[in-house]
């Protein structure tokens, strides 16, 4: 009797082993399903007509055309298109002698980057002077991009005028920008971004859907310049993204945006570098917080569950933003204006130490007498200096995305300020220098 039931156990078992067997062989041949719900259009490949897209994704669609007239200002920054030289006038002095101090409005919402890149006062759209607004500009603007940059490569893209380029160029950004449209998954559509990462000996196909969610942003939130005379889009990343990484590449290359006048000093522009900023080991980046986490949470239209392409600050809507990991959203608003207060101030005080020296070494260079090398020497802090200050300023999160490291690199900026000023004064041998204070002088036009 005992034979027998063991032998009834041991067919049992090969049967349940022969049927399990049988199920994941089943399942391993089954196509893989790519989406939950069927499309009910084809997306051609680099599709730049975002309305395309939202005929299958029509809730990630109308939540992105918000982005059109959310022009909602914070305490440090919003999407009114207010002027930043109206706001803190100091930058028209920290900015002379270039087109950004003439026209710095803050950024608006996505929908109006075509838009806004056109009617800038700081464009130069005469075709034959060399001097000419590049099609480079372009890059960081338009849905348009990915398949320009497909059909014509960078070089001869970033070579056009923009004035040539802008014939070619039709939509703002939109989802082309960062998805595939076959997969809809986040892709690295810039060259620029991949040929960084390359250079870093990085794979950005190897990196996690959370991660992307972060990089996809790295598309345009970054530093970047015009290399040659092609103006070919670059990513000074090739010692590193940290801003002593960047100025020390800057240095190497010999690369600067526009020299001082006055001072003589060959000065950089930092862009909007949020995505080296925040994943210089900020909290929320070591925690695995994506960008999209805060700037695109989930929401919920009945029951479906979408990222919302509304792009804006989660201070305008924390419950949604904040509240996923933070029970107490109000708290959390109370914790940023504090940062942001501290950050701001800071700022500010860094500003007026990089004026302090500005002055004193266009009073050291009009003097003959003055020691060239201590004035050469003074002329390098200043570039550090504000590339420092600047690297915190055009970076769209008045520190919040990483409060340390902000506070850090304006200690940084300012420090490198007083010494250029004491160098300056060094340089004519005129210590009365140090006690300058003219932030109110006007700058020359």
């Amino acid at each position: 009797m005992k034979n027998y039931t063991t032998l009834i156990l041991a067919g049992l078992v090969i049967v349940l082993a022969a049927v399990l067997i049988g199920v994941m062989v089943y399942i391993q041949n089954q196509p893989t399903e790519v989406r939950t719900i069927q499309p009910l259009v084809e997306i051609a490949e680099m599709e730049p007509d975002s309305a395309r897209w939202g005929i299958n994704y029509p809730n990630q669609y109308h939540s992105f055309l918000k982005t059109e007239t959310n022009n909602v200002d914070t305490t440090y920054g919003g999407s009114s298109e207010f002027s930043w030289l109206e706001r803190d006038p100091r930058q028209v002095i920290l900015f002379a002698g270039m087109p950004f101090s003439k026209d710095y409005n803050d950024d608006r919402g996505h929908a109006n980057a075509l838009k806004d890149v056109e009617k800038t006062k700081r464009l130069n759209l005469d075709v034959n002077d060399p001097k000419r607004t590049p099609g480079t500009c372009y890059s960081c603007k338009s849905s348009s991009n990915p398949g320009l940059w497909a059909e014509l490569g960078m070089e001869a893209y970033d070579a056009m005028s923009f004035v040539e380029l802008g014939e070619h160029v039709t939509e703002p950004i939109g989802c082309a920008n960062c998805h595939e449209a076959e997969t809809m998954r986040l892709i690295v559509t810039n060259p620029a971004l991949e040929e960084a990462f390359e250079r870093q000996g990085k794979d950005w196909t190897t990196f996690t859907r959370q991660e992307m969610r972060t990089v996809v942003c790295a598309n345009c939130h970054v530093e970047y310049y015009f290399a040659g005379e092609g103006k070919y889009l670059t990513f000074p990343w090739d010692n590193g993204t940290k801003v002593e990484d960047m100025i020390a590449y800057y240095e190497e290359v010999g690369f600067s945006d526009w020299t001082y006048p006055e001072t003589s000093t060959p000065m950089l522009k930092a862009q909007h570098p949020e995505f080296e900023f925040f994943t210089a080991n900020s909290t929320h980046f070591e925690a695995g917080v994506s960008c999209s986490d805060c700037h695109m949470p989930y929401v919920r239209d009945g029951a479906s569950k979408y990222s919302s392409h509304d792009v804006h600050s989660p201070l305008l809507n924390p419950e949604e933003a904040c509240g996923q990991c933070h029970t107490n959203t109000e708290y959390v608003l109370e914790r940023v204006a504090l940062i942001q207060q501290q950050v701001a101030e800071t700022k500010i005080n860094t500003e007026d130490a990089i004026i302090d020296a500005i002055n004193a070494i266009k009073i050291a260079a009009a003097n003959p007498d003055a020691d060239v090398e201590l004035l050469d020497q003074a002329r390098k802090l200043h570039r550090e200096s504000q590339f420092m200050w600047d690297f915190i300023s055009a970076e769209n999160s008045t520190g919040f995305h990483n409060p340390e490291y902000a506070l850090e690199v304006l200690a940084k900026s300012t420090d490198l300020a007083r010494q250029a000023q004491m160098l300056a004064a060094q340089s004519v041998n005129d210590l009365s220098l140090l006690a300058v204070d003219t932030y109110y002088a006007e700058p020359n036009p």
